[in-house]
């Protein structure tokens, strides 16, 4: 994150976690895969945070991380706003915008889908939104260790609402290095468990 104040320490430890879980994640059998998201899924659905949501703010998720597909049709099918983030590369600013349907997704960075900005709007987050972070590791205080661009770090300090973060059992820390600008999720929710922060 530009202007983060982290010792070399603590990003070579960051950078070595990142990778292990990488490594952890890619071994993982896909009909495991599958199990534990749709647990992680249901858990998520169940929770008062989702439940009580007026919008979801959510990442679309990628073929090796934790599937969102099914919490966005789940968020559609109950009559909740859905958003999606774009994220500027050069800025390094992400923005949320309102999709209605897959349509509304394109591929872009790395064919990553992100939502089109020419058939949606940005997003406005309140006290009733629901942020689904993604993250490679996270810890018992709701800290996390993502791909390394601090784009969910700088959102989540400006989100009004709450924020969780899904992640596979195996990638949960009882402690994390952190720095200066990261920001913590409220609620961690895995295969095995949803667990709400105390603070």
């Amino acid at each position: 994150m530009p202007g983060e104040l982290m010792s070399s320490d603590i990003k070579s430890e960051k950078t070595e976690l990142r990778e292990a879980a990488i490594k952890m994640r890619n071994a993982l059998e896909k009909d495991n895969k599958v199990d534990y998201d749709c647990e992680i899924e249901s858990r998520v659905i169940a929770h008062k945070s989702f439940i009580y949501a007026d919008a979801v703010f959510t990442y679309v998720s990628t073929e090796k991380e934790v599937d969102t597909l099914g919490l966005i049709h789940a968020a559609w099918a109950v009559g909740k706003t859905v958003a999606v983030p774009k994220c500027d590369r050069e800025s390094n600013v992400m923005i949320f915008y309102v999709i209605k349907s897959m349509d509304d997704l394109k591929p872009g960075y790395f064919g990553i889908l992100e939502p089109d900005e020419k058939k949606c709007e940005p997003a406005q987050s309140t006290a009733n939104s629901l942020c689904i972070v993604p993250g490679l590791c996270f810890d018992a205080e709701g800290y996390r260790i993502g791909y390394g661009k601090g784009y969910y770090d700088r959102f989540l300090k400006s989100f009004n609402g709450i924020s969780v973060g899904l992640c596979y059992s195996s990638g949960v820390k009882l402690k994390l290095p952190r720095g200066d600008y990261d920001v913590p999720v409220n609620i961690v929710s895995t295969e095995r468990y949803l667990r709400e922060i105390v603070r």
